[in-house]
């Protein structure tokens, strides 16, 4: 089993990161909480959970303990796999997460892609006792908010209005604009928009 994978990060995207480790490449799937935490950065560690099925083996990489905790709480979850564990972390940080859970708010986290109601309500109910004793700290602080004031506010906002007139939920909307735009400021709105479709 592989606790972590630490060495050179070869490539970044928001929903992988492949990392050279004594001259191999693995390719892990991220959240955009990982991406964040990974930008700018030459070296990296990251925890993984291997997921080994009939016809894949997937590696799915996180930045802090706390958040492979929450995706393997996740996963536990009847009707939650590794994608959807995976785009609920990019919606919220580990600390947010926490919070919705324990204050049973099922009408916030719904508003993740492709989660119903039911589902959310679940989660909630499964997971809001083994929450508590993962003693994640409500306080910890995003860092993908260091970079918005040199966002190009107008297009982050247009793109975002637009990303949600379209159906996409506000909270992984507004992550993965402000990804993009750290990752290239001078994109247009049509390019912004094309890029989201991609990780959304």
């Amino acid at each position: 089993m592989i606790e972590y994978v630490n060495g050179r990060l070869d490539d970044l995207t928001p929903a992988t990161a492949t990392v050279e480790c004594h001259g191999v490449g693995y390719l892990l799937n991220i959240s955009l909480n990982t991406y964040s935490a990974c930008q700018g950065k030459d070296t990296v560690r990251l925890y993984v959970h291997e997921a080994i099925r009939e016809d894949a083996y997937v590696l799915f990489g996180f930045s802090t303990k706390d958040e492979r905790s929450l995706f393997l709480q996740l996963i536990s979850v009847s009707g939650i796999g590794g994608n959807t564990a995976r785009m609920i972390l990019s919606a919220y940080t580990p600390a947010e997460l926490c919070d919705i859970i324990l204050n049973g708010n099922d009408k916030l986290l719904k508003t993740v892609k492709g989660l119903g109601a039911k589902t959310a309500q679940r989660i909630i109910v499964e997971l809001k006792d083994k929450v508590v004793q993962l003693g994640i700290s409500p306080t910890a602080a995003e860092t993908s908010d260091d970079a918005a004031p040199a966002l190009n506010q107008q297009v982050h906002d247009d793109a975002v209005e637009a990303l949600r007139a379209l159906g996409y939920p506000p909270a992984p909307v507004a992550k993965v604009v402000r990804a993009i735009l750290k990752d290239d400021p001078s994109a247009s709105v049509e390019r912004v928009i094309k890029m989201a479709f991609k990780m959304l």
